[in-house]
């Protein structure tokens, strides 16, 4: 199955938006957005700080950002005569936008920066802009539906409409790195309920990928082989960590999980994105997915908060290194106890989890 129509609009502001719809002739970019908005804000600030080798993003205008807004006034529902959200059209399959209140963006304005030309607030701390783009991932009109509700079809519409973003985004001049991501629940921290992901064009490369990178750097350099995909091995000949797989992909609880229920979901195959999956890769994940996303929710019988997370490969050096996965972890660790990220974690970034791995699989390949 293959994406049948992609059209592309301009929100009243600029913003760019994309249909992806599941029929021809749909005709939903014949709507246009009524709405009366203001100027996109400008790219964020990028501060370096030395101490950790790590720059941090500073954009102040995110704290205007909607919050849990009630149903009938949800920006992420299709536009009716009442109420104008971020999709003109009166429905539709997936939508993909230009977030309005972006972590990252390209439109530079050095007179809204705060002092963009200082080269640095001290010899140690240089400033940039956070040059990139920020997207907004909407699954299904239904407001009141979750990605394990969708259909397997509609689940491959999403991966076709990630790996169009991802190669347009990747294009972008000064991006590192694309990373879609779907935070689930308020205990997560979202701030819209509507079923939805986002996607990050990183103008540096993450502190995770970062580290994946120099491990993967390093193992290639001691054994000549490569690290995601003998791990993966290594896995699925050990078995008892393994939760479920099908012919293209396999899903597992790492060894050494950080989270006290947490999953990879790796193709067999190696790539380096989402685009370069075949079409067969991209129909088999959508039923493996569905399925782990359904044990979630029946851990404890009722909605898993968690972060669905595609780690992809850099769009530069060390691009070779990459090895497409999905991380879906979540801070639940019992019914009525969530793992708090306090000082070990937080302060220090050592983890300690409460479950272990071989138990999480065993519990999540029970249900």
């Amino acid at each position: 199955m293959t994406i049948a129509e992609r059209d592309a609009i301009r929100l009243s502001d600029g913003r760019e938006l994309i249909y992806f719809d599941e029929s021809v002739d749909s005709h939903r970019s014949d709507f246009p957005d009524k709405r009366s908005l203001p100027t996109p804000p400008p790219t964020s600030q990028l501060r370096y700080d030395p101490l950790v080798d790590e720059w941090v993003a500073v954009a102040a205008h995110r704290q205007t950002r909607t919050f849990l807004p009630p149903s009938d006034a949800c920006p992420l529902c299709p536009s009716t005569p009442a109420f104008s959200s971020e999709i003109p059209a009166p429905s539709y399959d997936v939508v993909v936008f230009e977030n309005q209140f972006p972590s990252f963006s390209d439109r530079i304005k050095p007179d809204e920066l705060g002092q963009p030309h200082l080269a640095s607030l001290t010899e140690l701390v240089p400033v940039r802009p956070g040059i990139g783009r920020c997207e907004v991932v909407c699954f299904t009109s239904d407001h009141n539906s979750s990605f394990g509700a969708l259909t397997p079809a509609r689940v491959r519409t999403v991966v076709d409409a990630l790996a169009d973003r991802t190669t347009e985004m990747s294009k972008i001049p000064g991006v590192a790195q694309v990373f879609p991501f779907e935070n689930r629940g308020v205990e997560i921290g979202v701030t819209l309920h509507h079923p939805h992901g986002q996607i990050y064009a990183y103008p540096t490369v993450p502190p995770r990928t970062q580290a994946m990178l120099g491990a993967a750097a390093r193992y290639r350099a001691r054994t000549g082989g490569d690290l995601y995909a003998d791990t993966l091995a290594a896995e699925i000949k050990a078995e008892v960590r393994v939760v479920a797989a099908n012919e293209h992909w396999t899903a597992y609880v790492p060894a050494a999980a950080r989270w006290p229920y947490e999953v990879q979901i790796a193709p067999h195959r190696k790539v380096a994105d989402i685009p370069a999956l075949s079409d067969a890769e991209r129909d088999a994940f959508g039923p493996l997915y569905l399925d782990i996303l359904r044990r979630f929710d029946a851990l404890f019988g009722k909605p898993m908060p968690y972060i669905s997370a595609w780690h992809q490969a850099v769009v530069g050096e060390g691009r070779d290194l990459g090895y497409l996965h999905l991380q879906l972890f979540s801070i639940r660790r019992a019914a009525d106890k969530l793992k708090y990220l306090a000082g070990s974690e937080s302060a220090m970034g050592a983890f300690v989890n409460d479950v272990v791995p071989e138990k999480a699989a065993e519990t999540l390949r029970s249900l």
